[in-house]
């Protein structure tokens, strides 16, 4: 699935902010990466090991957002989200699961729902980032 082209407007949504996305499904998260840059951002990643997205924010990566797989690997991606939720970094979760597989702390955080609407998702992101 692939992101639609988008207007000059569009395109600005994001311009300027970098984007953490870890999926371990390659093309999902081709899609990803595709529909945000089609709104401006600048991708870090994808990555699709926890141990990956654990050095890019070790290393001192800045992020404005992050779209996070639930599950990487057979790993929980609830490490990685509550570091970013001490840097007040919003993110969305992707999950074949349903939203009991979440962890209580995170259930006001946006659940998306594979297979997600990845147009749609990018612009939640739009939106999360653009609130901040």
């Amino acid at each position: 699935m692939t992101a639609p082209p988008t207007s000059s407007g569009q395109r600005s949504l994001l311009t300027g902010r970098r984007i953490l996305v870890v999926e371990d499904e390659y093309f999902l998260a081709d899609d990803i990466g595709k529909a945000l840059r089609a709104l401006g951002a600048e991708i870090a990643g994808p990555v699709g090991h926890i141990e990956d997205a654990v050095t890019l924010l070790n290393d001192g990566g800045m992020f404005d957002g992050a779209v996070l797989d639930v599950n990487i690997r057979a790993q929980s991606i609830f490490p990685i989200a509550r570091a970013l939720k001490a840097r007040q970094v919003p993110f969305v979760f992707t999950t074949g699961y349903d939203r009991l597989s979440i962890d209580p702390e995170f259930q006001d955080v946006q659940l998306w729902e594979k297979p997600i609407d990845i147009t749609a998702m990018a612009h939640n992101m739009a939106s999360l980032v653009s609130d901040r």
